[in-house]
């Protein structure tokens, strides 16, 4: 049996100093899928999918109640590496959420395949074919990948 002091060295090992949740946000023009950490931020996962005009609401409430360390925000590019038509619109967003939450870092992180993959994780899953056709599960789930992506890059 392992002595105490050694069972906590290797407990240890594996603490993290982190104490905030990191949030990805896929966002788009109707529906924005949000993704977050747990707070050590060891697992990322699914929150929700907010209507996109709702969004500076939604997220002023959610860090009201949880502490956020980071935004991770989806940069549309197309598949040939050039800014999608939807690329001013996402910076004129991290705009606001900077000015908004001046204290939370913000960064961007590439958002192609996303929808794809996205919905390849969906159809693998077993659920139902009208639950594959939930748009807004595919925004969440895109958040989810964007997430993931961005925290296989930190580690």
């Amino acid at each position: 049996m392992p002595s105490s002091k050694a069972s906590i060295l290797v407990l240890g090992c594996c603490i993290r100093n982190n104490v905030g949740r990191v949030l990805a946000i896929d966002y788009g023009v109707r529906r924005t899928g949000l993704a977050v950490t747990d707070p050590l931020q060891i697992i990322p996962g699914g929150l929700t999918t907010v209507e996109t005009p709702k969004l500076m609401a939604f997220l002023k409430d959610y860090l009201s109640r949880e502490q956020v360390e980071r935004f991770v925000v989806g940069l549309p590019k197309q598949t040939n590496g050039r800014d999608s038509e939807n690329l001013p619109r996402v910076r004129a967003f991290v705009a606001q959420l900077q000015k908004t939450f001046p204290t939370v870092p913000v960064e961007m992180w590439d958002e192609r395949y996303t929808s794809v993959l996205a919905q390849q994780a969906i159809l693998e899953s077993g659920i139902g074919k009208m639950a594959r056709r939930n748009k807004a599960l595919v925004d969440e789930v895109s958040a989810t990948i964007i997430l993931q992506g961005w925290m296989e890059r930190a580690r």
